[in-house]
């Protein structure tokens, strides 16, 4: 004898459970959506409760869960939700064109994220690459900067970062602000680049001693250096990987020590 038992199936197949869907009337039950995202993480939110945080407030006697809820079901969800424009969604009760244009803005930031991580990133192939693609940032610039280029594991760049500004002479910039800045963009490697307004683009000797100190405390955390481009407003640039001067577990002069190159040796003409 079978122990399954018999049933009538439905005539219409079941819709596929929507992880991310929440049932308006439980909402009220659950602590708030800005509470349980900070306890148990953004990620774990249904999109009425990640819809209520963008919008902050509901209607007197209506908590703000359940207009979220509401607005969803109206709009079959956030494909909806998407199609329209601020002065559409502005017309649901509860809202106004302040609110809608925060869930304008919201899902925008949502796409432009997406389509620049499925963006291929840009290879950096060698210094020159780097040079021509700063020279347009910094070249021009009558005061100095200095830039993270972090890099992934194929040499693509993850992200280019602005850590320093200073003077005509000089910027100061503590080696761990720079690898801060890697990290953030969860680099495999970097590249520092910075500019001399000068117009001289060979490496002073803070150059050289800063290059060892980002070596130094990349090796560290294990980011390391792989470059630092130094930039001069007619399109010459120096780098010290190019030059020689980053190598690991070697002994190394202290910068003053260091016999000076010809400045025509240490500056190349960008590509």
């Amino acid at each position: 004898m079978s122990l399954w038992k018999s049933t009538t199936l439905p005539s219409e197949p079941l819709p596929d459970p929507d992880p991310y869907a929440d049932e308006p009337s439980a909402l009220a039950a659950f602590a708030g959506p800005r509470e349980r995202a900070l306890e148990e993480g953004i990620w774990s939110l249904g999109d009425a409760d990640l819809l209520a945080i963008v919008l902050g407030s509901g209607l007197v006697g209506t908590p703000v869960t359940l207009v979220s809820a509401a607005l969803l079901a109206r709009f079959s969800g956030l494909e909806g939700i998407s199609r329209l424009g601020p002065h559409a969604l502005a017309e649901h009760p509860g809202l106004g064109l302040a609110k809608a244009l925060r869930i304008a803005a919201s899902l925008e930031l949502g796409r432009r994220a997406f389509e620049r991580a499925a963006r291929p990133r840009p290879p950096v192939r060698s210094s020159a690459s780097i040079a021509a693609w700063c020279a347009a940032h910094l070249g021009p610039l009558d005061h100095e900067q200095m830039w993270v280029i972090s890099l992934d594991g194929r040499n693509g760049m993850r992200g280019a970062r602005r850590v320093a500004q200073g003077g005509l002479h000089g910027c100061s910039v503590a080696a761990r602000d720079i690898l801060r800045a890697a990290l953030a963009d969860a680099a495999s490697a970097l590249v520092l680049v910075h500019n001399h307004p000068s117009g001289d683009p060979a490496p002073s000797p803070e150059d050289m001693l800063m290059t060892d100190a980002v070596v130094a405390a990349g090796d560290v955390v294990g980011v390391p250096l792989v470059d630092h481009i130094i930039l001069s407003p007619d399109g010459h640039y120096a780098s010290l990987h190019d030059l020689g001067m980053i190598s690991r577990g070697e002994a190394k002069p202290a910068a003053a020590e260091r016999a000076p190159l010809p400045r025509r040796a240490r500056a190349s003409r960008r590509a």
